[in-house]
């Protein structure tokens, strides 16, 4: 079952998203994403699998922006 959650604010969102999907992590799913708007534009991460493997994607590939949505 898909799992969506959305962020704005006047901080990094993306803590946020990722935290978001977490909470949504008991539901079955086969793949995470997010997509933030930052200074540089449209920024998105996605991967096959679960959500601590996109944390690892983010942490490899960082990104930041005040609103943003992520998915599972």
């Amino acid at each position: 079952m898909c799992g969506i959650v959305g962020a704005v604010s006047f901080r990094d969102v993306t803590p946020m998203l990722i935290r978001g999907l977490k909470r949504l992590e008991y539901r079955g799913y086969d793949s995470a994403g997010l997509a933030v708007i930052g200074s540089s534009g449209l920024n998105v991460r996605r991967v096959k699998g679960k959500i601590s493997e996109l944390s690892d994607l983010i942490s490899e590939c960082p990104t930041s922006g005040l609103m943003g949505i992520a998915h599972t």
